[in-house]
């Protein structure tokens, strides 16, 4: 009997062991075959976009304007700009040109990004330009234009949502002809983007620049300027002066007893920007701009609403231009399906299938926007509330005066 005991014991465990073996061997083939149909499966694609702006120093406010406009694109798709999930690489370039040339290069070679967005300053623009286009990156500036970039050193692989640098500056030289000014000075730092401003004032101005006065970069104190303008009694006075050189100019202006005598025109002085800064200082005076809160159109009156919900601040053209790159790309991937095709993408940018918040828009053949520019002005919203209103329309459609010499 022990040793029948034993054989039906070790008869059972067999069988035990046969089972188990059986079933591990259904579970493997089982896992072989979901690992098979996944790997077969496409997976969804991911977006790569690297963002770049000057946001450390005095200069960051500019850089996070535009960053903020683009991500709150970015946050109304649900992260998945074209429906794609879209992961977002932001950089500093700290306002130092070879700094930003080994970032972009990070950002291409060893992340991958599908395209680069942003940059808001000529320098870093023009340092990272021709490194982005020649590895065929995809390249949507946001803020900076050049005159090289939409000129002689266009690319196909570059297209701009804001406008080329001297436009705004033309702008006010239009709108003083047409007000009659026949005597302006004119008002800038002392450095050639400054100097090849005021020669873009003097391209639309037809009266007589009565004298230019270039102030040291980064001198705040006025006083000796505002008395060579009160001597010579312009009809108006013209200011490029961005930043807190500019906020500094606003405020001596008023306290010099010009304000309200002497027209004060401006470009990049009085903005969103500065107006927190200035306040009432700034109220009443005029600049130039592409874009304003109160443009009256649908995307453009979602896009104030959302930015001051989710920022909790007013947003400026910096802002715009931002969420107006996000938008193009959203609608181009929707065109397109993906990002990976370059050329079925430079199409669909280029047919700009998108609602600016600026109303009419299109690419001009160097691929910056042809597009309308307004005379704005500094206005009090509330007691704490102070933006930048278009008042009137000064050019119609217009593209800049550097796209007949691109060559694509």
């Amino acid at each position: 009997m022990p040793d029948a005991k034993f054989a039906s014991m070790n008869g059972q465990e067999t069988m035990k062991r046969w089972v188990i073996s059986k079933a591990v061997g259904v579970l493997l083939g089982l896992g072989a075959f979901l690992s098979a149909a996944q790997a077969q499966e496409p997976q969804q694609q991911q977006l790569r976009i690297g963002f770049m702006a000057t946001l450390s120093g005095p200069a960051a406010v500019f850089g996070e304007h535009m960053r903020d406009g683009f991500m709150l694109a970015v946050n109304q798709s649900n992260g998945a700009l074209g429906g794609m999930p879209t992961n977002v690489l932001v950089v500093d370039d700290k306002l130092d040109p070879d700094h930003a040339v080994k970032e972009v290069t990070k950002l291409i070679d060893e992340n991958g990004i599908d395209l680069l967005v942003g940059v808001n300053f000529s320098k870093i623009m023009l340092a990272v330009h021709d490194p982005v286009v020649r590895s065929r990156t995809l390249f949507i500036g946001a803020s900076s234009g050049p005159a090289p970039i939409a000129g002689r050193n266009c690319s196909r692989y570059f297209f701009s949502t804001a406008a080329q640098d001297d436009q705004v500056h033309e702008t006010m030289g239009r709108y003083a002809s047409l007000k009659g000014y026949q005597q302006v000075v004119t008002i800038a730092p002392d450095y050639e983007a400054a100097r090849d401003a005021i020669a873009a004032f003097r391209r639309h101005f037809k009266g007589q620049i009565a004298r230019e006065i270039f102030p040291k970069l980064g001198q705040t104190e006025f006083s000796v300027e505002f008395d060579q303008i009160a001597g010579i009694e312009p009809d108006a006075i013209y200011a490029f002066m961005p930043g807190g050189m500019g906020v500094e100019l606003v405020r001596q202006f008023q306290t010099s007893g010009m304000k309200g005598i002497i027209p004060f025109l401006s470009a990049k002085t009085v903005d969103a920007v500065t107006l927190p800064y200035t306040k009432e200082t700034g109220e009443g005076l005029f600049s130039a701009a592409h874009w304003a809160p109160n443009l009256d159109n649908p995307a453009n009156k979602r896009f104030v609403r959302e930015f001051r919900r989710a920022y909790n601040y007013a947003p400026s053209t910096y802002a715009a231009q931002g969420y107006d790159a996000a938008k193009l790309i959203h609608f181009a991937l929707e065109l397109t399906g993906g990002a990976k095709d370059r050329e079925a993408m430079l199409s669909a940018i280029n047919a700009a299938p998108f609602e600016s918040v600026r109303g009419d828009f299109r690419f001009n053949s160097n691929q910056f926007p042809i597009q309308d520019f307004y005379l704005v002005e500094g206005v009090r919203r509330t007691s704490r509330l102070y933006e930048m209103e278009a008042v009137a329309r000064v050019f119609d459609d217009v593209g800049d005066a550097f796209s007949g010499s691109c060559r694509m």
